[in-house]
């Protein structure tokens, strides 16, 4: 800012008229912003010699000039404290010496004695340091010894100094160095608030971004203008058919810049795979950012999407077509991270066979290189090959109070390296929602406006320390956002960025995208599919078909089958009447009673089943539960189950437990709840 008002001055001075030409003219142009200093030193001559032509003989005279000297020096002293220390030194000096010389030639004369030395050099000299502090000025480097200091006086940084400044279209980044020994990087971040004070901007368009190297060097970063301000729609996909591994763009900074985000590595760059925290308070825009994502994530041709939804799919319904695997809350969701436990093994140990320390794009292809073949004899192996898996679980919260506070701790520890992203949504992803455990194998994070106590669970300690307050917007700006993920320079981290609205209007353009992943999407391998059928059954069914425009049915409960039935009974028209019944008069009496009529043809209501039946029993509706593809269950379940068969819910518990011993069920995350082991189908 000093700079800039330094070289508008400076050109002002040179684009005065001039009445010279020619060689002379451009020199007496180019002169002229350095010639205040000597007119001021030819003025002191002048007056030394008037004032001794006026107050030669006087006494009272010179009493008089060296009072105002005195004066002059003290004023100009006092007048110069809001600048510099050197400024204020420099016109001092200059100010007393002038004036003394001044008093000197008016008593004695210019030429007495050594006055008219004095003046020949000290005069030029003090003109020359003049003109030496203004080219100084000019410097990029010396920037802030303006007003910088009086603004750094203002906020308690009286000491620090601004050095080389970079401007660029609506960001403007100083070099920031400390006092030695007195201030910290810490001193700045917590002055931020009243600089943006000083600077008349709201308290996110000023940020600190303290040296790795350096307790006391950083660099100063300052938004002037809030570019978020109108929301910006969604463009379309940013890469149509390209690879996940390519940047995913779902928004904006607020200088301008895109919002891009990655969930694989890249071993060539040293950037890690991640998974991903979606964080943010009702109304902060979470639902559009879901969006922004999932649209740019369906647009790769070699990606999986299994996507968990409590809320029955109130936001992604058009995208359904293009999803592998959509369930929703409750036991289906159950069934999705007891698959997604069970793939990642399965991933890793494939990778490993064919030389993959971490997904990258080339182990989506088919493996026809002999660098990453599973054939012990080193020649290409055709596998076929293993595209990038994302489970995505909207509305977390829900999930975690169902299945536990760790319940994606294991995935989240094990799956980046089995080229596998895990993308949790939730509000408030505080240690009472999810495990420290599980929030700490969450590296990458969007922070959506939240409640300002719940700040610290969304970013890093350092990002607000830097700036970052997301706890400023709450639900007031939806789309606002901090990223803090790889891939990112660290610099970003506590810039603010928007992401794009989608808007209604846009409904035919993501339906389209839909059936694009629907034809030309990746499909899953046989390593994922035969490892998620293993688990869940019929409850997976990959991608929907071609022209169709929902996901696989939805898991029914057990006794679905008989539901179904009685459905297509209600829908048939016709007369329900047995043929042996068709000659039956409706009018006629019903004939009196026989010998025999009053025995049960049934067993009574009452009739508990023997231990061989009630285990038969559950070993058929365990096979119910799996055709309907509930393959998580519990004694809940079995609720009226025990009611027609009068049968205790603690004996259904001991007779799951067998079952577990048997083979036919497993354990699963949760207390009470077991996985159904598939039967296995002969080939």
């Amino acid at each position: 800012m000093v700079e800039n008002h330094v070289e508008q001055q400076y050109e002002a001075q040179l684009q005065g008229g001039s009445d010279a030409s020619g060689v002379g003219g451009y020199l007496l142009h180019r002169a002229k912003p350095h010639l205040p200093p000597w007119l001021c030193a030819g003025g002191i001559g002048v007056a030394g010699v008037l004032g001794n032509l006026t107050w030669g003989n006087s006494a009272a005279a010179g009493v008089g000039l060296t009072l105002a000297s005195i004066a002059l020096t003290g004023v100009t002293w006092w007048a110069g404290k809001t600048t510099s220390a050197q400024r204020r030194l420099h016109s001092a000096i200059t100010v007393a010496g002038g004036s003394a010389w001044v008093t000197a030639a008016a008593l004695a004369g210019p030429t007495a004695g050594p006055l008219g030395d004095l003046y020949l050099m000290g005069a030029p000299a003090l003109a020359v340091s003049w003109n030496i502090r203004a080219v100084l000025r000019r410097s990029t480097d010396g920037a802030a010894a303006g007003s910088d200091s009086g603004l750094l006086e203002k906020i308690g940084l009286a000491k620090a100094q601004i050095g080389r400044t970079t401007v660029e279209p609506n960001r403007v980044t100083a070099k920031m160095a400390l006092e030695p020994g007195e201030q910290t990087n810490e001193d700045v971040t917590k002055s931020l608030a009243r600089l943006a004070s000083a600077l008349d901007l709201p308290t996110s368009a000023v940020r600190y971004l303290p040296s790795a190297d350096s307790a006391r060097r950083g660099e100063l970063v300052i938004v002037p203008e809030d570019m978020l301000t109108q929301p910006a729609d969604w463009p379309g996909p940013s890469s149509l058919g390209a690879s996940i591994a390519e940047p995913l763009v779902i928004g904006r900074y607020d200088d301008g810049a895109p919002l891009q985000i990655w969930l694989p590595g890249d071993p060539e760059i040293k950037r890690n795979a991640t998974h991903l925290l979606i964080a943010g308070m009702t109304g902060s825009g979470k639902g559009d950012l879901a969006l922004d994502l999932l649209l740019e994530i369906l647009s790769r041709n070699d990606v999986l999407v299994w996507l968990s939804d409590p809320k029955m799919f109130q936001d992604f319904r058009d995208l359904l077509p293009g999803i592998d695997w959509a369930a929703e809350g409750g036991t289906p969701t159950e069934v999705m991270v007891e698959a997604l436990r069970e793939v990642i093994p399965a991933r890793t140990r494939w990778l490993g066979q064919h030389g993959y320390r971490q997904w990258i794009p080339e182990a989506a292809q088919q493996q026809t290189s002999r660098d990453h073949t599973c054939r012990p004899d080193g020649r290409a192996c055709g596998c076929p090959g293993m595209p990038f898996l994302i489970g995505w679980m909207e509305e977390a919260a829900s999930t975690l109070r169902l299945m536990g506070d760790d319940a994606f701790t294991g995935i989240s520890q094990e799956a980046r390296s089995a080229g596998v992203s895990l993308i949790v949504s939730l509000q408030r992803p505080s240690y009472d929602q999810m495990s420290t455990s599980t929030r700490a194998s969450l590296p990458s994070v969007v922070s959506l406006g939240c409640d300002p106590r719940d700040e610290g669970f969304c970013l890093p300690d350092s990002v607000l320390d830097a700036g970052a307050h997301p706890g400023a917007w709450g639900n007031r700006k939806p789309g606002y956002c901090y990223v803090v993920s790889p891939g990112i320079p660290e610099e970003r981290y506590p810039s603010p960025a928007r992401t794009f609205a989608v808007p209604h209007s846009a409904a035919d353009e993501i339906a389209a995208l839909a059936e694009w992943a629907q034809h030309h999407g990746a499909h899953a391998d046989p390593v994922t599919a035969g490892a998620a059928r293993s688990v869940a059954g019929n409850a997976y069914a990959g991608r929907p078909a071609p022209g169709s425009t929902t996901p696989a049915p939805a898991p029914q409960p057990a006794g679905g089958r008989q539901e179904e039935d009685d459905m297509q009974e209600a829908e048939y028209a016709g007369p329900l009447i047995d043929p042996e019944d068709a000659n039956i008069d409706p009018e006629a009496e019903l004939p009196s009673g026989e010998p025999g009529d009053d025995t049960p043809m049934w067993e009574s209501p009452g009739y508990k089943p023997s231990p061989d039946e009630a285990r038969e029993l559950l070993a058929r509706a365990l096979a119910e539960f799996e055709y309907a593809g509930q393959m998580i269950v519990g004694p809940k379940d079995f609720t009226d189950w025990c009611d027609r068969h009068n049968l205790s819910r603690p004996w259904v518990s001991a007779r799951l437990k067998e079952a577990a011993q048997d083979g036919r069920l497993a354990p699963t995350n949760a207390t009470g709840r077991w996985r159904i082991v598939p039967i296995p189908v002969a080939a």
